[in-house]
């Protein structure tokens, strides 16, 4: 069974009279263990995308399930809780809180799902060493460089063990040479088994995934091998 099976999905924005379909009968499954690499035209409804698969935008039509669960069914409470278990978030922006040290932030998934102070920080640690950041364990954000904010990111975002990590355009603050090793990063946990979809408007990283899935107009023009979509990527 997938870890992600979403079927039909329609989202619409309101504003007044005005109304914008962002994401049009969209359907999607992804294996566990895959890296599924979004891409389209900006405004096309990739971020739209990745927010409703994960539950923190609501939809207007169709079915999201991960892991067997309908997340939209849930209530706010336990589609949170499920949030806070099974997935990871890795935001262009960061998302880390100012006044926490990279380990503090780090270990916030853990506290969050009950686990113990000592242990959660111990594998906080642990996280931050494997993403290379064990000297800066107790530097705020302000004090690390953009790539080592988005490593503390990283970290934050796997440091749970979830089912399925969600990056949307994690490198478009970075330089590319610090891109690079955000994404050799990605890469090297999506090689031991972990489940990664990634929104990005960089044509190079298409062929980072296994599968490439190309958003137009708020609908899913292209899924399959990236190799496969040469001429849609021409239009991106």
């Amino acid at each position: 069974m997938p870890i992600l099976s979403a079927s039909d999905v329609g989202k619409t924005y309101r504003s007044g009279s005005l109304e914008v379909q962002a994401l049009r009968g969209v359907d999607l499954e992804v294996d566990a263990g895959e890296m599924v690499i979004v891409m389209g035209p900006s405004g096309n409804g990739k971020t739209t995308l990745l927010n409703c698969l994960s539950g923190l935008d609501e939809i207007d039509t169709g079915e999201v399930f991960i892991e067997g669960h309908s997340i939209h069914e849930m209530s706010d409470k336990k589609r949170t809780k499920h949030r806070a278990r099974s997935m990871g978030f890795v935001f262009q922006a960061y998302n880390l809180i100012p006044v926490l040290s990279a380990v503090e932030n780090a270990e916030l998934p853990l506290l969050v799902n009950g686990v113990r102070p000592r242990s959660a920080r111990d594998e906080a640690l642990e996280m931050l060493e494997r993403v290379g950041l064990a000297d800066r364990a107790d530097h705020r954000p302000n004090e690390l460089s953009g790539g080592e904010q988005q490593r503390v990111t990283i970290a934050r975002a796997l440091v749970a063990k979830p089912s399925i990590v969600w990056a949307d355009e994690p490198t478009g603050n970075l330089d590319s040479e610090t891109a690079a090793s955000v994404l050799d990063l990605l890469e090297e946990v999506n090689s031991q088994g972990q489940t990664i979809v990634m929104v990005t408007h960089e044509q190079a990283n298409a062929s980072m995934g296994d599968r490439l899935v190309l958003i137009r107009n708020g609908a899913v023009e292209y899924d399959g091998a990236p190799e496969s979509a040469p001429s849609q990527l021409q239009a991106v």
